[in-house]
């Protein structure tokens, strides 16, 4: 991705260290993007009906993340309780979802995989959130 790249751009000074802003912005996208695979998978899924906690949940984080990536990207007038209220909501829509598709990670591959997903997105917003002041 060109989110180290961008990030690198920004003509001002920021309060965070670029290269971890870059890989935790990443790793949301791209949990953001499992989410919605997997919510999708599930819907294909023959027993679909024994999966609709499953697929809100998914469907949840994957728009938390999308939220918090967005503003993540943006410094002008940023705002650091903002940035942590996110990151926060970020940790417990992940900590969810990974927790939905742990359950199922046994009979479906996809669960399996968003499980991972979440983990790691939730431990990348953890780490960011601890060097917001």
């Amino acid at each position: 991705m060109k989110t180290s790249e961008m990030l690198e751009t920004y003509p001002k000074s920021m309060n965070l260290d670029r290269t971890l802003l870059a890989r935790v912005i990443e790793t949301i996208v791209e949990c953001s993007q499992v989410c919605s695979a997997c919510a999708d998978a599930c819907l294909s899924e023959d027993a679909v009906a024994d999966l609709r906690k499953c697929i809100r949940t998914n469907l949840d984080c994957a728009d938390v993340c999308d939220a918090t990536a967005r503003v993540l990207s943006r410094h002008t007038g940023y705002d650091a309780n903002i940035s942590r209220s996110l990151l926060e909501a970020c940790i417990a829509a992940c900590k969810a979802c990974g927790d939905e598709c742990e359950q199922h990670a046994s009979m479906h591959e996809h669960s399996r995989v968003c499980a991972e997903a979440c983990r790691a997105c939730e431990a990348a917003c953890r780490e960011l959130l601890t060097t917001i002041s």
